[in-house]
């Protein structure tokens, strides 16, 4: 078999892998900051339509680790394009990982939280805290990744 075939697989379990790890770095992050895991809570809380407080433990958790795992492999998938574009080259990263962060800001706060039970004095600190969590987790996954599509 031809190890040029098997890169593209062999990053994307990469990215599953370091996805994994930056969502645990990014558990860190939050719960250092003000509001925690609140973000968790509303995406279970939007999926079972309650408030955050309300919201199931386990299913907060199961969206966060799945989220986290999945957003690796897209990560790796916004590169190859960027890639397709630029060229491999720090400009492909770079323009990947911006993509990447406004997606995962935006997704979160304009689709989830609005549809939220959240009480709107504390919206711009939820929406501070997630932008924050997504930038840690994505300090953790971007070298990762990076380094590891240059290795195979």
């Amino acid at each position: 078999m031809d190890t040029v075939s098997l890169a593209v697989p062999i990053l994307f379990a990469v990215g599953v892998g370091a996805g994994v790890v930056a969502t645990l770095v990014m558990d860190v992050v939050m719960t250092r900051l003000p509001e925690g895991e609140t973000p968790m809570y509303v995406a279970a809380g939007v999926l079972t339509d309650r408030p955050p407080g309300e919201a199931p433990s386990r299913l907060a958790a199961v969206v966060h680790y799945v989220a986290g795992l999945l957003t690796g492999p897209l990560f790796v998938w916004l590169l190859f394009a960027g890639e397709g574009l630029l060229g491999g080259s720090v400009a492909a990263t770079l323009v990947a990982t911006v993509v990447l962060l406004v997606l995962m800001i935006g997704f979160f706060a304009i689709i989830v939280l609005p549809q939220s039970r959240v009480d709107d004095g504390r919206l711009g600190a939820i929406r501070r805290d997630w932008a924050l969590a997504a930038t840690a987790y994505l300090a953790v996954l971007v070298p990762v990744v990076a380094v590891a599509s240059r290795l195979v």
